[in-house]
C-alpha cells in the first residue's frame, strides 16, 4: 500500500495533474530544476505529496526555476540579436574599430600651443618678441589715456592685453603661414587700411581744426570688419570678441573727442602717440 492512507487518495485522480500545465509531467522533464514543497521537506501531508496524491480540497502549485524548453528557445534567439547589435570582436575579445584617418599634426599642435600660451602670458615682456620698442611706447601711451578716459585701470589694462593678443596671433598665424591667398588679400586690405588710419590720426593732430571723429571712427570700424574676415576660420570666438572689445573702444566718438581735445593729460598722450605713429610710417613699419 502507497504511503498516505486512503483518506489522501479520496477525489483524486492522476489525470488532474496533466490538466494543470505546471503539474504535466512532459513539462517536468523539461524543466531541470522545481522547488522543493513540504512534500520533499517534509512535515504535514508529506506522505500524501511524496506519492502524488493531493489532499481533498487543495490544490499543489509548483513554479518552476528554469524556463520551459520553448521559452529557453525565445531567450537564446533574443541573445543572439543582440550579439549581432553588439561592436565586432577579435580572437582575443577586443573590440574591432573601423580604420580611422590619422589627423594628427605636429604643426597644428605647435600652433594651437602657441596661440593658447600668448593669450596667457600677454604681457610687455612676451610682446616685444613680436612688437618693437616703438609699438610698445604707443600701446603705453594708449594705455594711460584709456585709463584717464575710464576712470578703471583693470577696464584699460583688459583693452590693452587684449590688443597686444590680436596682433601676437595675427603675428603666428602669418608666421606660419596660415592664411590662404584670399584670406592674404583681406590681411592686404587691412594692412593698407591702418596706413590710412595712422596717416589720418597724424595729420588730425599736426593740422588745427581739421579733426573729425566720424572719419576716425569709419576708419577704425573698416579696419575691425577686415580683420573678422581675414581671421574668420583661425580665431575663436572669444577671440573674435576680443576684436569688438578693442576696435568699439577706440572708435568710440567721446573717446575720441577726448583725445583729440586742448585738455590735459590727453593733449601730452596724444602727442607721443603721433610721434610714434610717425616715426613707424617714416620706416614704413605701418
Amino acid at each position: 500500500m502507497r504511503p498516505g492512507g486512503a483518506a489522501g487518495r479520496q477525489g483524486l485522480s492522476r489525470q488532474e495533474d496533466v490538466s494543470v500545465p505546471w503539474k504535466s509531467p512532459v513539462l517536468r522533464e523539461n524543466s531541470s530544476i522545481w522547488p522543493l514543497g513540504r512534500a520533499e521537506r517534509g512535515g504535514e501531508g508529506a506522505g500524501c505529496r511524496a506519492s502524488g496524491i493531493q489532499r481533498p480540497g487543495r490544490r499543489a502549485f509548483r513554479f518552476p526555476l528554469t524556463f520551459p524548453a520553448r521559452w529557453r528557445e525565445n531567450e537564446r534567439k533574443l541573445g543572439a540579436n543582440k550579439l549581432q547589435k553588439s561592436p565586432r570582436r577579435g580572437e582575443s575579445g577586443n573590440r574591432l574599430h573601423p580604420p580611422e584617418m590619422d589627423t594628427f599634426s605636429t604643426k597644428t599642435l605647435a600652433l594651437q600651443a602657441q596661440k593658447k600660451l600668448l593669450s596667457k602670458m600677454a604681457s610687455k615682456t612676451i610682446a616685444n618678441v613680436f612688437i618693437d620698442d616703438t609699438s610698445s611706447e604707443i600701446l603705453d601711451e594708449l594705455y594711460r589715456a584709456t585709463k584717464e578716459y575710464t576712470r578703471n585701470r583693470k577696464e584699460a589694462q583688459k583693452i590693452i592685453k587684449n590688443l597686444i593678443k590680436i596682433i601676437m596671433k595675427l603675428g603666428v598665424l602669418y608666421r606660419n603661414g596660415q592664411f590662404s591667398p584670399e584670406e592674404l588679400l583681406l590681411m592686404e586690405r587691412f594692412r593698407k587700411k591702418v596706413h590710412t588710419l595712422a596717416m589720418t590720426a597724424v595729420s588730425f593732430h599736426q593740422i588745427d581744426f581739421t579733426f573729425d571723429r566720424r572719419v576716425m571712427s569709419s576708419v577704425l570700424t573698416e579696419c575691425r570688419d577686415l580683420l573678422h574676415q581675414a581671421v574668420n576660420t583661425h580665431l575663436t570666438a572669444k577671440s573674435h570678441s576680443r576684436i569688438n572689445h578693442v576696435f568699439n573702444h577706440f572708435a568710440d566718438y567721446e573717446f575720441l573727442s577726448a583725445l583729440y581735445g586742448p585738455a590735459e593729460p590727453y593733449r601730452s598722450h596724444l602727442k607721443r602717440i603721433c610721434e610714434g605713429v610717425n616715426k613707424m610710417l617714416e620706416e614704413d613699419n605701418i
